[in-house]
């Protein structure tokens, strides 16, 4: 039976003071890491992450993308730990994001990327980690131990600290106050009620969706719902739902949209509502909806920081969701806390 209070609901709620921790503690390190890359000029970045730590990198691509006009990639970390490859990167600013910083393959590729000569910058919640070691730079995460197997309280600070960053680069004073702003936004979000969302999970498939920035917090929404409620969930782009994958839609087929403030939010709704007609049930951060739910969700003070706190009111649902299938989400099965892949 899993417990009365789960270690994943108790870092939920510490994610605003673990975000005040981050903005208080971490503003040498950023500014340091923003100097370099502004010094370095790269042409291009690249992420190096696996898991959760992956969907973030995501949401960093849309933020380099859309601010700094700078392409960003994922690399297969597999490319230098199992085929002994050195990229071509030296123009490059290698983001490499882990909690632990532990994983060798993560660790290897950060260590190939600086000795080709790209700025390597590793986010962590690990600061004396080997990710930190080889790393040009290193941006702790001051989110303080995370005993829950799922991340939460991590992967929001992992967001926090690669925007932090990147609006630093591009000096970006109105993103980097509405970053300044963020617990407060954060723990409104902790109250949205999503429990008639949670009660419509009772599917054994379901899909998350997402566009630009929110396609990433579908990303880990997804992964969440497999990890803690053994729900087999996909994440797709709003843009891409209604060619292939819609054929699996049927009646009540759970759905959820994560939209934020921005230029996505108008498709994303319609999207919504198109899969509500075709009888699924359809949930979506938005007020535009017309025959999907809309969801209690926070607006913060900039488009960009809207998904971060979408994702926080997302994690109290599926928590719920989770407890209500009899399943501890602290101990996900077949998982531990930290996956050491070569």
């Amino acid at each position: 039976m899993p417990p009365e209070t789960t270690l994943m609901r108790k870092e939920i709620l510490e994610i605003p003071n673990a975000v005040e921790r981050l903005l208080t503690h971490g503003e040498t390190a950023i500014h340091a890491a923003a100097e370099a890359a502004r010094a370095a000029d790269p042409r291009f970045l690249m992420s190096v992450a696996r898991g959760s730590s992956d969907h973030a990198c995501t949401f960093l691509k849309y933020a380099s993308e859309l601010l700094l006009r700078l392409p960003m990639a994922s690399v297969g970390p597999s490319v230098k730990s199992i085929y002994d490859v050195d990229l071509l990167c030296r123009d490059a600013l290698g983001l490499s994001v882990s909690q632990s910083g532990m994983s060798p393959d993560i660790v290897r590729m950060t260590d190939a990327i600086s000795r080709v000569g790209g700025l390597t910058i590793a986010i962590t919640n690990d600061p004396g980690s080997d990710l930190a070691r080889v790393a040009s730079r290193a941006l702790p995460l001051h989110a303080g131990p995370e005993l829950s197997v799922a991340a939460t309280k991590t992967f929001v600070t992992s967001l926090v600290a690669g925007l932090w960053l990147i609006a630093k680069i591009k000096k970006d004073d109105a993103l980097i106050a509405a970053i300044r702003h963020l617990p407060k936004h954060l723990a409104a979000a902790i109250s949205c009620d999503w429990s008639e969302a949670a009660k419509a999970m009772t599917k054994s498939s379901l899909f998350t969706l997402g566009r630009g920035p929110s396609w990433a917090i579908a990303n880990e929404a997804a992964l969440k719902f497999k990890e803690t409620c053994l729900i087999h969930a996909e994440s797709y782009s709003s843009a891409e739902v209604l060619h292939g994958p819609v054929s699996i839609v049927e009646q009540d087929f759970p759905v959820i949209g994560f939209a934020a403030g921005d230029a996505a939010e108008e498709s994303l709704a319609s999207v919504a509502d198109a899969l509500a007609d075709k009888g699924a049930t359809v949930f979506a951060t938005t007020r535009l909806v017309k025959t999907a739910t809309a969801l209690p969700h926070i607006r913060t003070d900039h488009w960009l920081t809207d998904p971060i706190a979408t994702i926080v009111s997302f994690y109290g649902m599926v928590e719920e969701v989770a407890l209500s299938r009899g399943i501890d989400p602290d101990r996900p099965r077949h998982l531990k806390k930290v996956t050491e892949t070569v």
